[in-house]
């Protein structure tokens, strides 16, 4: 892990980070709306709560968990029924090899459909029907130019990408759900479109991706753009509060926007007065 305190130039933040790692107990955290006519379907919509290097990990990813949060806020709201369960679940342990996702992978895919006890009603995992990861939802600013820097200002092609894995073995399944993202975006999204892309990768949504339909949503793709220079806020000292602007931040809220619009259609939920 970057520990590097003295790269981080705010003192405030170094203090931050000052207390040093150690291996102990994984802490998860996630809770789940119950569906009224099938609560043993379930949709998992989640981000990873850990981040990286010396900073304050507001994209990576703050953002995501924001996000999380605020749909399942929204879910939770009265008045709001769904007929499927949804689970909103926060990870630990992403950025030391997506070690909190593949232990719940591990720990409870076998548990998935099973009421407990029998006759109760009470599923403690529903089987799951789709798993959607959000992780770094706000910086869209185009590729580095020739000497390495990128543009500080969201380019005006600025999008959400929703990601499946072309070689995963439900990649048919995973295409058809990122499909309904993507057309949910088209009708509800007020600034940015979205897209679909098939390389899905190094998030939470990997160790899922062979058991049930798995997408990500993040602010471009993992591999070809992060991965290529394309966000000089990625684990690094950059990750803080006054690096990301208004432009950045409507980027999350339009990720918010794809997630809150099909994951309603797909759990069937109603509002009444």
């Amino acid at each position: 892990m970057n520990r590097d305190l003295e790269a981080q130039p705010d003192e405030r933040i170094r203090l931050l980070n000052a207390q040093e790692p150690v291996d102990g107990p994984r802490s998860e955290v996630y809770c789940t709306k119950i569906g009224a006519t099938r609560p043993d379907e379930m949709y998992i919509v989640s981000a990873h709560m850990d981040g990286h290097g010396v900073n304050e990990a507001v994209n990576d990813d703050g953002s995501g968990t924001a996000l999380v949060m605020e749909l399942a806020r929204i879910m939770s709201a009265p008045g709001v029924e769904t007929e499927r369960s949804i689970r909103f679940a926060l990870w630990n342990n992403e950025e030391t090899g997506l070690n909190g996702s593949s232990a719940y992978v591990e720990q409870r895919k076998d548990l998935q459909g099973i009421e407990e006890p029998a006759g109760s009603g009470n599923y403690p995992e529903p089987t799951w029907l789709g798993m959607i990861q959000h992780d770094m939802m706000l910086w869209d600013h185009g590729a580095p130019r020739a000497d390495g820097t990128v543009s500080w200002d969201q380019r005006p092609e600025a999008d959400v990408n929703i990601e499946f894995q072309s070689v995963s073995n439900l990649a048919d399944d995973s295409m058809r759900l990122a499909f309904v993202f993507k057309a949910a975006a088209d009708a509800y999204n007020t600034d940015y479109p979205a897209t679909v892309g098939p390389h899905m990768t190094n998030t939470d949504s990997t160790p899922f991706m062979n058991e049930v339909p798995s997408i990500s949503l993040r602010e471009n793709e993992r591999g070809s753009h992060t991965g290529g220079g394309w966000n000089p806020t990625w684990h690094s000292p950059l990750d803080v509060w006054t690096n990301f602007t208004d432009k950045d931040f409507r980027l999350g809220l339009n990720a918010a926007q794809t997630t809150l619009a099909a994951v309603a259609k797909l759990t069937g939920a109603t509002v009444s007065d």
